[in-house]
């Protein structure tokens, strides 16, 4: 695969090995990064064509600098709907492609669905309606306990988060301000979108999730696993 650093400010080549070194011949920081599916899929990839994303090169493209020790990517299984009628097997090329990247571990949380009455859009007086809401569950949960258990483990030197959710905000306080484990953070939601909450915590660093690194790091459009060949959803 070809690799660049142009789109990382002081970017150096990254290996992910363990003996991995840093400018100057002194030991790379070991990361673990915490992935936050369904803020990532809404954020910067979902229509884009650049859905088939190999998390494992994303990774190595926005942190040549370090060793990366894991992967940790949180999501829910999706439920078929009017809209996205494929969208279960997709999702599940997705995490069978996901399987194949070495260090990378799936966690799933879960959706809840719920029946409410709102006002049916552009009805004036409002008309009042039942809907049912779905509402991903557990992803966020997840992720902030992995990220404390592996911290409290000292599992890295540094934790990285690839989300723009500010409910994060407190767990990531926490790893920088009582257990004294540098955080960097990654947007992939537009630049005018991102948590200024979050930026306030003072992070490792910030860095944009930008198009053409999307564009570099997909999966080829056929992989195989131990149960067979997994082949890149149409439109994707």
């Amino acid at each position: 695969m070809e690799r660049s650093t142009s789109d990382v400010p002081g970017g150096q080549e990254h290996t992910d090995r363990a003996d991995a070194v840093a400018p100057g011949g002194r030991p790379a920081l070991s990361a673990n990064v915490y992935v936050d599916g369904f803020n990532l899929w809404y954020g910067c990839l979902q229509a884009t064509g650049y859905q088939w994303l190999d998390i494992g090169a994303f990774c190595r493209r926005l942190l040549p600098g370090n060793s990366i020790n894991r992967i940790r990517y949180f999501t829910s299984r999706v439920a078929s709907r009017p809209d996205a009628p494929h969208g279960p097997e997709q999702q599940n090329a997705y995490l069978r492609a996901l399987s194949t990247v070495p260090a990378l571990s799936v966690h799933e949380g879960g959706f809840q669905s719920l029946k409410a009455r709102l006002p049916l859009a552009g009805t004036d007086p409002p008309v009042i309606v039942d809907v049912i809401k779905t509402q991903e569950k557990g992803s966020d949960v997840n992720l902030a306990a992995y990220m404390l258990l592996d911290a409290f483990r000292r599992e890295s030197d540094i934790a990285v988060v690839i989300s723009n959710d500010s409910d994060l905000t407190e767990p990531i306080r926490m790893l920088i301000k009582e257990l004294g484990v540098p955080v960097g953070l990654v947007n992939p939601h537009p630049v005018k979108k991102r948590s200024r909450v979050l930026l306030e915590l003072e992070p490792l660093f910030f860095k944009q999730v930008r198009p053409r690194v999307l564009r570099t790091c997909q999966f080829p459009p056929v992989l195989r696993d131990d149960t067979g060949e997994i082949h890149r959803p149409d439109g994707w």
